[in-house]
């Protein structure tokens, strides 16, 4: 069965950092892009960063521009975010998602269950 499992989330103060990962099984992870989204209470679901399938490219929400590193190690089945700089309005759920998308098939995705991130003094 599929399966994406974030760990990483925690408490930090206002400029501190934390290193989510997302570990992967059930399915191709190499064909598909990975992408993290958070969750804010009261807010909608917005995207944070994403990542191609191989690496070679990656997005960021313009709040989290400089500050978040999206990665991956395909060989581990595995995609990160690094986040430094942060500030409580980075405090939400962080989801890891796995998408395909190809001109030739139907679209495919995948979700993890979520951490939590909360950032305060």
């Amino acid at each position: 069965q599929v399966q994406l499992v974030e760990s990483g989330g925690g408490l930090v103060p206002p400029g501190g950092s934390l290193r989510l990962s997302c570990a992967a099984s059930g399915f191709t992870f190499s064909s598909y892009a990975m992408n993290w989204y958070r969750q804010a209470p009261g807010k909608e679901r917005e995207l944070v960063a994403g990542i191609t399938s191989l690496g070679g490219s990656t997005n960021y929400a313009d709040s989290v521009k400089g500050r978040f590193t999206i990665s991956r190690d395909n060989a581990k089945n595995t995609v990160y975010l690094q986040m430094n700089s942060l500030k409580p309005e980075d405090t939400a759920v962080y989801y890891c998602n796995a998408a395909r998308r190809l001109v030739t098939r139907p679209p495919s995705d995948y979700w993890g269950q979520g951490t939590q991130v909360t950032v305060s003094s």
